[in-house]
Order: C-alpha cells, then structure tokens, then sequence
C-alpha cells in the first residue's frame, strides 16, 4: 500500500521509494522539503480501518463555470457593502468623490483579476498568491506571505464577515433593542462552527450552499436597488445634487476611502485559491472572473445611489447599519427583510472565504511550510479537513477583540502589500519564464499599473499619517522568519511531532496527498 507523504526528506537517487517498518511505501512529492523528516504515519490497517478506499486520496474537480462565479459573487458580496459605505463618504468629504472611489476599487479590483487569470491559468495549482509568489521569488516571500494569510489575512476577513453576521441577526433576534456587546460574538463564533462543519463535511455541499446564498444576496441587492430606483423616480434626488461639494484634498485620506472600498470587493481573487478544484480552470478561471467581477461593481454602484435616494451623507456615516435604517425609510413594516437579507450575505461570504482560507492553509502545509497534518485529506470526503479545522479556531480567537474598524484598516494594508507583490510576480515570471503555457495572457500595462496602485495604496497613508500600527504590522510580517529559519530552512524537527501528527490522523482519518499538475 502506498501513502504519499510530504514529510518525508531523503531525496536522493533511486530512493523514489522507500519502505518502512510497517511495510508502507512512501512516494516523494518531488517538490519543496517538509519541515517534518520522517512524518510517522499510521499503519496500512489503522489507514483501511478508517475508510481507506480504492480511489486515489486528493482534492476533486467539483466546481463548475456557476460554481465558480458563485464563489467570487459569493465572497464580494459580504458585509463590506452594507458597513463601508459611510467610511468612503468620511474619508472622500463628498457624495461625488465618494462614488468616483466605489468606481474606482471596481476597476481595480476587475483589472487585479486580470492579472490573476493569467497566473491562474498558467500556475493551475490552488493557493492563489502563496503558489505564484513562489514561482517567482521562491519560498520565503511565499512562506510570509502564508504565515501571514494564515494568522491574520483570511482569518481576520472571516472574523470581520462574521462579526457583521452576528450584528446583523442581533437586529432581527432583539427587534430593535440593542443587544448586549457578547450576543454578536457568541453568534459569530457559532456560525464560524456551523461553517467549519459544512466545509469539512463536504466540498460539494459547500459549493453548494455558496451557490444559494450567492443567488440569496443577489436578490436582496435587487430589492434595494429597485426601491432606490423607486424613490428617484418619486424626485428624492436632493442628496445626489451635492455632487463634490466638500471633497478631501487629504491624499491618505482618500487613500483610506479606497480601503474601505476595496475591503467591500475583496474576494475577486478568491476562485485562485481552489484552481485545483475547478474544472476546465484554463477556461473557467477567467469566464468566472469576467462575468462575476462587472456584475458586483455594477450592483456596488447602484446599491450605494439607493442609499443616497433616502439618507444624507451625514447619515450614511452615522449609521452603523445603512441598509436597516434604508429599510426602516423605503419598505416600512417589511424592514425586517434586510437585516434578514443581510445576514444570509454575510454567511454566504464567510463560507466563501473559509472555503478558500482552508486551501491556502492546505497548500502551504503541502509545501512543508506549516505543520503536514494541515496538508492531509479525508480519506472519505476528500476535504481538507485539518486545514478547515485550523482556520476556524483561529478566526473564532480573532472575534474576541470585536474592532471591525481596525480589522480592516490592518487587513486592507497587510493584503495590498502581498498583492503587489504578486503583480510583481507576474512580471518577473514574464521575462523568466517567457515560454510558459499562457492560456490567457494580460495587457502587460495593466499589471504594471495594479502595482503603482499597490505601491500607492500601501505608501500614501504611512506617508501622510504614520502610525505605529504599520510599524507593527510590518514586524509581525518579518517574525513569521523565527518559524522559518530553524524549522524550514534548517530542518529542525522536534520527534514528537511525529506522535500528534500520527494522533490526529487517525482521529481525523486523513491521509497525506500529492499534487499532480493538469497536462
């Protein structure tokens, strides 16, 4: 019987191979070292005793071209549009300029996905940013930027969707009475199990519970742009007649208008993340990204204009939640839909962003970068069961804090970072990889322009206002090397390590599994 395993080291001729005390053969992954040396794996009757089967023990193309849009629709449309609005209009100063801003991170955020395609159906591995920072730069910017992802990244993007979750369903359990500051969290947490369970149990269902909230959120960011559209037509457009009037000279300022805006769209790089589960990804990569990424920047848009048809600047701002208080204004007795709408989107954005947070756990883990039970599989659901597991708990830690508002400006700073650095990647591999398959192949002035905007977006607001909260998060970036340099680059493998990987396999009944490129 053979068990692929990622942790095992000796890879010298011949030894392809090898087979141990138990009688296992360990086939090499041929690829980067684990940090483990000699992974104890269970024994051939413990694997069979847990379900080991005939058929090969890996992540399964699942996701079709619905699927696909669904997880990128799915995970744009969150939290961001119902609580970013009124951080835009504060950081632009003007109803104009703001707008300009919601346009704008629309067009980014199409033209990063561009970039993104091309990688995607160059490099066909899952991981996103982690697989092609790699390609370019080798494993140290790509070991970061996961140790990074990880800790804070998705695990932070999760815990914010969440906390929105719970203070959206809170409207609708207290029926207007506020309720005590540990309900939206204990709510939160719960979701993050209920979406750990769904994810671990099974990929399909998942994708399709992505589906049905996707289709979910649609329909209620069609409910409030028709009744915006409504309450223009019925002349309420005083508002709108502001224009300009009051824009923000202040660079960072509008800067920060742009994270605020950007957090509300991220996600356009998610279906990267799960590239090994997707079938056709050569074609189905960029036909998802072309087809959800204009659809959410035109609902964005009109969303925000409806807004504006009932509330004031001043009371877009003011509000903490924008879309209960349009309901309250626009439908009356049926409000009670929103926060209800509302809540279904920000669950459907957390299962996205768990979905895809798993795999670059999953990934990087495969690589030898995190621990090699967090790079294993079910062996009857095919999920990347420990990976989910660990992306949970350490989202559910991050809710304890409960600051959304420094969560994303954190989050937003860290993120543009890495993903300059990956339009930087697709550069670099332009030149030294000229021959590579490229499926589709991006206008080279765009990804020079998406990095000047990383550049500018990470630069502009420690310029104009430094902070010590960047200093902080550039050190937390540079202590992920701690990890790095004795337990990667020098191998240092402590043995009972071995024992609770050996433990939780069996626990878990996961198997190690190999990646195989598409031909």
């Amino acid at each position: 019987m053979e068990i692929d395993n990622p942790g095992y080291e000796d890879v010298s001729p011949g030894s392809a191979n090898k087979e141990d005390a138990n009688g296992l053969t360990h086939r090499h992954p041929a690829r980067l070292p684990s940090t483990s040396s000699q992974l104890g794996l269970a024994t051939s009757d413990q694997l069979a005793a847990a379900g080991d089967g005939p058929e090969k023990v890996e992540l399964k193309k699942t996701m079709g071209l619905v699927s696909g849009i669904a997880l990128i629709v799915g995970t744009m449309i969150g939290s961001g549009i119902f609580i970013s609005p009124g951080g835009v209009i504060s950081s632009t100063g003007s109803i104009g300029l703001a707008l300009v801003v919601w346009a704008g991170c629309g067009i980014l955020a199409i033209l990063g996905s561009l970039c993104y395609a091309e990688l995607g159906t160059a490099l066909t591995k899952s991981g996103g940013e982690y697989a092609y920072l790699y390609e370019a730069f080798g494993p140290i910017p790509a070991y970061l930027f996961a140790w990074l992802s990880v800790a804070v990244i998705k695990t932070s993007s999760l815990s914010i969707i969440m906390l929105a979750f719970g203070q959206y369903l809170s409207v609708v359990i207290y029926d207007g009475c506020g309720p005590p500051p540990s309900i939206p969290k204990m709510i939160a947490a719960a979701a993050i199990l209920v979406i750990m369970g769904i994810n671990c149990y099974s990929v399909k269902l998942a994708t399709r519970v992505q589906n049905f909230f996707a289709f979910a959120k649609l329909a209620a960011i069609g409910l409030i742009i028709v009744g915006g559209i409504v309450k223009l037509i019925q002349g309420n457009i005083q508002h709108l007649g502001n224009g300009f009037e009051g824009t923000s000279n202040n660079v960072a300022g509008i800067a920060l208008a742009f994270y605020d805006g950007l957090w509300a769209y991220d996600g356009w790089n998610n279906l990267n993340y799960a590239t090994e589960e997707l079938q056709n990804p050569t074609v189905n990569l960029p036909r998802a990204i072309l087809i959800g990424l204009p659809l959410v920047m035109i609902c964005y848009i009109l969303v925000n204009i409806s807004y504006l048809s009932v509330m004031s600047a001043a009371e877009i701002i003011a509000s903490p939640a924008v879309a209960v208080t349009w309901a309250d204004r626009v439908i009356g007795p049926a409000a009670i839909i929103i926060p209800i709408s509302v809540a279904m989107s920000t669950f459907g954005a957390a299962n996205g962003t768990a979905f895809t947070g798993g795999r670059l756990c999953f990934v990087a883990a495969r690589e030898g970068h995190l621990m090699s039970i967090l790079s294993m599989v079910h062996v009857k659901k095919y999920t990347p069961l420990p990976s989910m597991i660990f992306t949970a708990c350490i989202a559910i830690l991050m809710i304890i804090p409960g600051d959304i508002s420094a969560l994303i400006d954190f989050f937003s700073f860290t993120a543009w970072l890495f993903y300059g650095a990956t339009f930087a990647a697709l550069l670099v591999l332009r030149f030294r990889q000229p021959d590579l398959p490229r499926p589709y192949k991006v206008p080279i002035v765009i990804p020079i322009f998406m990095l000047l905007a990383s550049l500018y977006l990470v630069i502009a607001p420690i310029v104009d206002s430094p902070k010590l909260e960047y200093l902080y998060a550039t050190l937390f970036i540079l202590a992920g090397l701690i990890f790095y340099v004795p337990f990667i680059h020098f191998k240092i493998h402590p043995k009972f390590i071995d024992k609770i990987t050996t433990a939780l396999q069996l626990l878990m009944e996961v198997s190690p599994t190999e990646y195989e490129p598409d031909s």
